[in-house]
């Protein structure tokens, strides 16, 4: 018999299992389409912003993410494995091209480090 607390864990479990897979595994990698993910983004400005630059204090910035990172953390959000108020809106209805096009789109963003602090 599996206790709760290995109960309760076993979301994070997959979650993290999942990940693991998606970047050890070549064939997710570059699986959408850039120019679509840009298109389907729109959704994703309010919080994210087009930039993939967070504009809400409690989104994360999500500009240069690898690839499979973002996929997996977009279908975590859509089988409820992760939760947000805000995403638990927008997940579901992504479908797995969605996904895939706007990861494709948020990973190709190049962001360009300025400044290191106490340097």
């Amino acid at each position: 018999m599996i206790s709760a607390d290995l109960r309760s864990a076993l979301p994070a479990i997959h979650l993290f299992a999942s990940v693991c897979l998606l970047l050890a595994s070549g064939s997710a990698c570059s699986a959408g389409d850039v120019k679509a993910g840009r298109a389907k983004a729109l959704m994703c400005q309010a919080c994210h912003g087009m930039d993939g630059l967070s504009k809400a204090p409690d989104a994360p910035n999500i500009a240069a993410q690898i690839e499979p990172y973002i996929v997996a953390q977009l279908q975590a959000y859509k089988s409820g494995a992760r939760k947000n108020d805000a995403m638990s809106v927008v997940a579901p209805s992504l479908s797995d091209t969605d996904i895939e096009d706007l990861a494709a789109y948020f990973s190709a963003i190049e962001i360009n480090v300025v400044k290191m602090p106490g340097g």
